[in-house]
């Protein structure tokens, strides 16, 4: 997600110029990629201002006539009041009731296409969809209006589109202001709204977005399939043969503006409306890369183009692969956990980690020296994470727990994915909005608590993250199985309404048993690592003194890597020197 900025700024984003903007990164899987034939999609929601806490809206009747209030979903400035629809459907952060999950990246693109009239951003868009859709071609026509309807009000984004059968990607960019023609009229072939195209990935691939357009070229309509089609035949969608949905003027309004004047067989969105740099590559292509490169292995051959080295258009990345072996919902999970190892980026190996391999650096991203331009690496995994996720739906699942969010809060190598079930009548109190804020502490919330956790890890990360996954990875496992259980639970029992009751109990079980296993776990590494010292271990059980009880037997005290050493003797060897004795 981020705040109205263009694409130099996201790309200055990425590399710390713009302290208040936000970047996420997306991963789409299909039913035919998963090892359960369930779709899943994830987020993570990057952020140095946003708070880490569970959206949630109960389903609601509403009277004819009552208007609705825009809120840009950043910066909190009310927009334009639009209709509510008579119905809407319940919200579980970003999946609703049916299993539908709707998630985002933002990529900028041209400056000049952000609408400052605009009625409605892409974080309503996303949330008001939720509301109003049950699967996702319904989303993709429910977003199609919005922007036709009420005007576009935010940058370029990539939105990841995922219900129990089908999996799509959708890129959308504003068209700014009007343009006019020679006579000082507004040129007809201008309308308000946004430009974009839907792509169903197909059975059996996985893909990715990380903030960077990355729709390239795309079928056109062919009215004898109908496989691709225009938003003119919009209600054509729901037909099942239809993969490839796009904006009527996606084209004629590219060139409109001098932005392209080929064939339309050539035309390629990201190419026209964001066009690739280097930092793009770097700060966020380089993010799928690594996902693509853990699942499938020939990805290796795109090394060049992700570290943006090899820019030609031949080079680019497919948007979407087929993973080697099928991935599990814990598989997904770790693909929300890079730092680039197995890769020259890896985040861990350079002195910016410090002696214990930190793979996190603190903003500004980009530095210089002696006139020449450097950057550190934008990884997955970083450390201003507001809330991530894993979603999943399951079409052999009844309504109520046909999805579950696998939620968690900060930094995505240390959170714990927790089972928030789609139709759960509350959410816990550790991810309740409301409970703390960024600028107010609350013992109670689970943001707090797992920053307490890693910002205490980030002095002795390679020591301290080995405990942290241990604990991450009994609870994530515990889950998964007990989750299991509860589906066979699920399947037998007829009353929807106790299915809810079921789901919600177990949902605030789980987050209450992260909770109490995290809270734990704090006071543990900070026992163990207090003062820079290992305390002797098994178990979790310190080993004390035989003469005095509370007493530990003395500390490991192990010594800095020998290359920091080096490092520290090529900088001051001359005032730490011991003298040679006479």
């Amino acid at each position: 997600m981020n705040k109205k900025i263009t694409i130099a700024a996201l790309i200055a984003a990425m590399f710390g110029l713009v302290t208040t903007s936000y970047a996420c990164t997306s991963f789409l899987v299909t039913k035919g990629a998963s090892k359960d034939g369930s779709t899943m999609i994830t987020y993570a929601a990057d952020s140095h201002t946003l708070y880490g806490e569970l959206y949630y809206n109960r389903a609601a009747q509403y009277q004819a006539g009552t208007m609705i209030q825009i809120i840009d979903w950043d910066s909190g400035k009310p927009l334009i009041k639009i209709p509510q629809v008579a119905n809407t459907y319940t919200t579980v952060g970003n999946m609703n009731q049916w299993g539908l999950t709707i998630s985002e990246t933002t990529y900028g693109g041209r400056s000049e296409l952000v609408d400052t009239t605009g009625g409605i951003d892409y974080g309503s868009i996303i949330y008001l969809t939720l509301q109003r859709a049950k699967n996702a071609r319904e989303a993709i026509k429910q977003i199609a209006e919005f922007v036709e309807t009420y005007g576009y009000a935010s940058s370029g984004e990539s939105f990841s589109i995922a219900d129990e059968n089908e999996v799509w990607i959708m890129e959308l960019i504003g068209k700014g202001a009007p343009v006019y023609n020679k006579k000082g009229k507004i040129d007809k072939r201008w309308t308000k709204g946004a430009v974009w195209v839907a792509m169903r990935v197909p059975d059996g691939y996985i893909c990715g977005h990380a903030n960077h357009a990355r729709i390239t070229t795309f079928p056109l309509e062919q009215k004898k399939s109908y496989k691709s089609i225009s938003s003119k035949n919009i209600k054509e969608i729901f037909r099942p043969e239809v993969e490839v949905v796009y904006a009527e003027d996606v084209i004629t309004f590219a060139r409109l503006k001098n932005y392209f004047n080929g064939e339309d067989k050539d035309f390629s969105f990201s190419d026209t409306y964001a066009p690739l740099n280097f930092s793009a590559a770097r700060g966020c292509e380089a993010r799928v890369y690594a996902a693509f490169l853990r699942c499938n292995k020939s990805m290796i051959k795109y090394q060049d183009y992700a570290m943006g080295y090899d820019l030609k258009p031949e080079s680019r990345m497919p948007l979407w692969i087929k993973p080697d072996n099928k991935l599990s919902v814990k598989d997904v999970m770790e693909l929300m956990r890079d730092h680039y190892e197995g890769t020259p980026m890896d985040m861990s190996k350079d002195l910016g980690a410090g002696p214990f391999a930190c793979p996190y650096r603190w903003r500004p991203m980009d530095f210089e020296v002696d006139g020449q331009k450097y950057i550190h690496e934008r990884a997955t995994s970083t450390q201003q994470t507001g809330f991530s996720f894993v979603a999943q739906s399951r079409s052999w699942m009844p309504n109520p727990a046909k999805g579950i969010l696998w939620f968690g809060v900060d930094d995505t190598y240390s959170t714990v994915y927790v089972p928030m079930y789609c139709s759960i009548n509350e959410v816990p109190e550790c991810f309740a909005e409301g409970n703390g804020n960024m600028t107010t502490y609350s013992e109670t919330s689970a943001f707090w608590l797992f920053n307490a956790v890693s910002n205490m890890a980030y002095s002795r990360y390679s020591d301290m993250i080995q405990d942290i996954r241990k604990e991450q990875s009994k609870l994530e496992e515990t889950f998964l199985k007990e989750s299991k259980a509860l589906d066979e639970k699920i399947l037998k029992t007829k009353d929807e309404a106790e299915i809810k009751n079921i789901i919600t109990r177990f949902s605030n079980e789980k987050a209450q048993q992260t909770m109490k296993a995290w809270k734990s776990l704090s006071q543990f590494l900070l026992v163990k690592y207090i003062d820079g010292n290992i305390k002797k271990e098994q178990n979790g059980i310190f080993e004390e003194s035989p003469y005095r009880k509370g007493q530990c037997v003395f500390p490991e005290q192990p010594e800095y890597p020998k290359q920091w050493y080096k490092m520290i003797v090529n900088d001051n060897g001359k005032t730490l020197k011991v003298p040679s004795e006479q």
